[in-house]
């Protein structure tokens, strides 16, 4: 949908509405909602006729529908059977024995932390990472007295960041088209994902949000803002979650840990199922140069449901089915945050809001400060759009030829580097701090946080490391 009229500054009304909302009564549905109800009526649609869904033409009901496209419908795919993998793990009673395998190594809240960052390296994909990482990790820092809104920060900040470090992966691919398709001194795709490459040295945002991650997790740096008072929370009364918070992953009340078992199988039924989903993605990415993460997880889950079956840990397949279905209405508030969010990307979209900002800037685009305000205006979009893909590729075609006007036309040139790095590093922000993001939501369902409170308990430290970047790039 594109705008039809210049709806200026107002464009960024209804992610105001959704953000003040959200802050105001921390419910990211609600929030979402009013928001999107708010950008159909600017649109020109009449809200009372498509809420009851009259009329066929367009509205809130059309509007939904146009904006859950083939990936979101995957993504939802996803994380049903990343509920289902995680019930069939319960069952299974494997996460009980990782946990008490692990805990001989040392439960101490720093080490718990710290093994959950390292995960991020070797888990590298946005969606893949935190959908997995989380479920493993979480029985152990709940043991530790680790809030979930800590939890979700560390998948969250280990995720795209890492992706963008990795120039061989898709991440490196789609930006490297855009770069390509920009011409100029860049001739094909493979100099441009060559260039992309160049450009990670300076990619500052990524290296010093997982560096101060890790300060973080070993308690180097110490809680503050809203973390702090959600660590002490859990810390002292052992909640790991805010009185009247709605986990995207719903435990309904059963604590694993309190739960009997004959026999664990954790390498038949924990190990295995995990290297089945890590093999298929990175031979699927060799071979076919794609991440097959919903494949990956389908066989996972037969695997494991069959295993289970045939041990006699479920009674028959109404049994088996049953677990199916917890595990899908568990993460059900998650697809409902997750349609609510590509829903309010497409109104921001048709109102044109990345435009306004991008207008707002163009005064201020001088040599000087040409790497950091591209930071900042792409952070802006992105967070203001929950996507940090389609920053890039509206920020690309704006600073790259100003980038090869200040290099003299030569595209391996420092300044154009910083100013790539820039604008990835200003997407990775939003994907990072914006609560319609994907990634954003998929760490609050890896963790089973609370959406908003995974959000403003993570701002404080996404605003500090930003404003980190900005000084950095001033000076270097």
């Amino acid at each position: 949908m594109e705008a039809t009229i210049n709806f200026g500054v107002w464009a960024l009304l209804p992610l105001l509405l959704a953000l003040i909302t959200a802050f105001w009564t921390r419910s990211a549905i609600f929030s979402l909602f009013a928001g999107c109800l708010v950008g159909v009526m600017m649109m020109g649609y009449n809200p009372d006729e498509f809420m009851m869904g009259l009329d066929p033409a367009g509205g809130f009901v059309n509007l939904v529908a146009a904006s859950l496209d083939g990936e979101f419908i995957r993504i939802c795919v996803i994380i049903i059977f990343i509920g289902i993998l995680f019930e069939l793990f319960k069952r299974a009673g494997v996460l009980v024995a990782f946990a008490n395998k692990v805990s001989k190594t040392g439960t101490s809240p720093k080490k718990v932390k710290f093994t959950t960052w390292m995960m991020g390296f070797f888990i590298v994909d946005d969606y893949f990472s935190p959908l997995m990482t989380g479920p493993i990790m979480r029985p152990l820092t709940d043991k530790a007295r680790i809030s979930r809104e800590k939890l979700a920060f560390i998948l969250d900040s280990t995720t795209a960041s890492v992706c963008v470090l990795v120039p061989f992966m898709s991440w490196g691919a789609y930006i490297g088209g855009l770069i390509a398709k920009e011409g100029g001194p860049v001739n094909g795709a493979e100099e441009a994902i060559t260039l992309f490459a160049s450009s990670i040295p300076y990619n500052i945002y990524p290296m010093l949000l997982i560096f101060f991650t890790m300060l973080i997790c070993l308690e180097i740096i110490p809680d503050y803002g809203f973390m702090r008072k959600a660590e002490k929370r859990a810390r002292d009364e052992g909640k790991v979650l805010r009185d009247g918070a709605i986990p995207m992953v719903s435990d309904e009340g059963d604590d694993i840990f309190d739960q009997k078992f004959e026999k664990a199988y954790l390498f038949w039924d924990f190990g295995l199922p995990i290297f089945m989903v890590f093999g298929t993605v990175i031979i699927t990415y060799f071979m076919f140069g794609s991440l097959m993460i919903l494949e990956a997880f389908i066989m996972a889950v037969i695997y494991l449901g069959f295993s289970l079956y045939f041990k006699k840990y479920v009674k028959d397949f109404s049994d088996l089915t049953e677990i199916g279905i917890k595990g899908a209405k568990s993460v059900m508030s998650a697809i409902i945050i997750t349609a609510l969010a590509y829903c309010i990307n497409t109104v921001t979209k048709g109102l044109g809001a990345a435009e306004f900002i991008m207008a707002l800037s163009d005064g201020f685009m001088t040599p000087s400060l040409l790497v950091a305000s591209t930071f900042f205006l792409t952070a802006v979009i992105s967070f203001s759009t929950g996507t940090s893909w389609g920053a890039f590729a509206l920020m690309i075609p704006f600073v790259l030829p100003i980038a090869y006007g200040f290099s003299g036309g030569v595209a391996h040139d420092p300044i154009v580097y910083k100013v790539i790095a820039a604008v990835v590093g200003g997407g990775i922000f939003g994907d990072h701090s914006s609560p319609v993001s994907d990634t954003s939501v998929l760490a609050s369902v890896g963790a089973g946080s609370d959406h908003m409170d995974h959000v403003i308990t993570q701002l404080p430290y996404a605003l500090t490391v930003g404003a980190g970047t900005i000084a950095l790039y001033l000076v270097i």
